[in-house]
């Protein structure tokens, strides 16, 4: 996909699905969900595996998001059409000539190899930016360096990004949706951690912040935003995504602010949406307009239900604040659930991501120091630049959360506590033990 025409070679971000098995001809319309949780899956990638072209196109991903995406009010504004002009893809698509006259015909040729351009195109005769072969491979064609040929792509796309912004641009929906910017503000504070991205850290608290102060009234929160205006109770959906959000902005920024707003937005979730006989949360709240039936939703589709997201925030809360009513509330989704789960994999994916997270003992790691020390922050990035997924992290010195209660600093150093169902290996200090216990 990264590779493929799906993904904006020049400007980053994901169009919304190729029309063919390779990834190359994309419907071009781009949506706020996709790149999303699609940054989200490379970044993950990235940790799990050190490649860097997934760390590139998580930060390409976030780039674009925060440049094209970004109301002026820290806002994320829900997609950008496919059409400008009356055609669709014409913001993206290059004739080789073009190219040619734009980058000069030693960088051209190399260019052009390299992304797949010809003279007939891959997309109504002309050209969809993709890269068909390896780097190397390219390379050793044109008989250059690949330090070269580097060169050569990296000034390509730079003079055709200043060349493509001369172009009519598609139109973009600037409607703000809250649970869409809950999914982007938890992508942000996890790149935060796992880039050491000041800029993303920065971002998140940013949209957080206007989530809150604009999408929320009187305690609850609203769907969707527009011209300083927020209108319509909100959803399921929207309530899930901001909890999590919001957990992952506090394991980004360790200000206990975020915690308690996610946990007092929980408590409304709870009251408003749970079904206390069947178990699992209705779509709407119990107060919004009268429908012929109240529908529940499970499957985890285009994006994640409102149910999956709603028991992996309440397990995660569960973890933090040791307070076990969370999982109460979560676990009757994941019992009711188990059997479709076991039959229909497919269709419950992230569902399945929250119950991996509530049997594997999850790892409750609390780092007592001052998060802004650097001895501290080194211990910080033992966590965050690894893959483990199932886990929360609290770090600090206020001993009145409950990851940090009756654990205090070791010889006056920040130390790490590594800990399993409330039961903890031998405090260190050093990054290179805590590595050893994270494994």
């Amino acid at each position: 996909m990264a590779c493929g025409g799906i993904y904006d070679q020049i400007g980053g971000g994901f169009h919304r699905y190729s029309v063919d098995a390779f990834w190359l001809v994309p419907h071009f319309e781009k949506m706020l969900y996709d790149n999303a949780l699609l940054s989200r899956i490379y970044l993950d990638a990235y940790l799990l595996t050190g490649n860097n072209l997934y760390r590139r196109i998580t930060q390409e991903t976030l780039d674009y998001v925060m440049r094209e995406m970004t109301s002026p009010e820290g806002g994320f504004y829900s997609t950008e059409d496919a059409d400008s002009e009356g055609h669709e893809g014409k913001y993206y698509v290059w004739m080789l000539k073009e190219i040619e006259a734009i980058l000069g015909e030693s960088d051209a040729e190399l260019f052009c190899t390299y992304y797949g351009i010809s003279p007939e195109g891959n997309f109504e005769g002309q050209n969809i930016l993709n890269v068909p072969r390896p780097q190397s491979l390219v390379a050793r064609l044109c008989r250059v360096s690949e330090d070269r040929l580097c060169q050569a792509v990296d000034r390509g796309r730079q003079l055709l990004s200043e060349s493509r912004k001369k172009r009519v641009k598609p139109g973009r929906d600037e409607k703000i949706l809250t649970a869409w910017n809950g999914l982007m503000l938890r992508s942000f504070a996890e790149a935060a951690n796992g880039l050491d991205r000041e800029d993303c850290r920065r971002m998140a608290v940013r949209n957080a912040e206007f989530v809150l102060s604009r999408l929320r009234r009187d305690g609850r929160l609203l769907r969707t935003y527009k011209d300083g205006q927020a209108k319509h109770n909100a959803y399921l959906e929207d309530y899930a995504c901001v909890i999590d959000g919001l957990i992952s902005l506090y394991e980004a920024t360790f200000d206990l602010r975020w915690i308690s707003e996610a946990t007092s937005m929980a408590d409304v979730m709870i009251e408003k949406f749970r079904d206390p006989a069947g178990g699992g949360f209705y779509f709407t709240s119990d107060d919004h307009e009268r429908l012929i039936r109240r529908p529940k939703e499970f499957y985890d589709n285009a994006t994640p239900s409102g149910n999956s997201v709603a028991v992996y925030a309440l397990l995660r809360l569960w973890k933090f604040t040791g307070e076990e009513r969370w999982s109460q509330e979560a676990r009757p989704v994941l019992e009711t659930m188990a059997l479709p789960m076991s039959r229909y994999p497919a269709a419950f994916s992230n569902l399945l991501c929250a119950l991996d997270f509530y049997l594997s003992g999850p790892k409750e790691i609390a780092i007592i120091g001052d998060p802004m020390e650097e001895a501290t922050r080194a211990l910080l990035k033992e966590v965050f630049h690894r893959y483990l997924p199932n886990k929360v992290v609290a770090c600090g010195l206020n001993d009145e959360f409950f990851l940090f209660l009756g654990r205090s600093r070791m010889n006056g150093l920040p130390t790490a506590f590594v800990c399993e169902n409330n039961t903890c290996k031998t405090p260190v200090t050093r990054p290179s033990e805590l590595a050893a216990q994270l494994g």
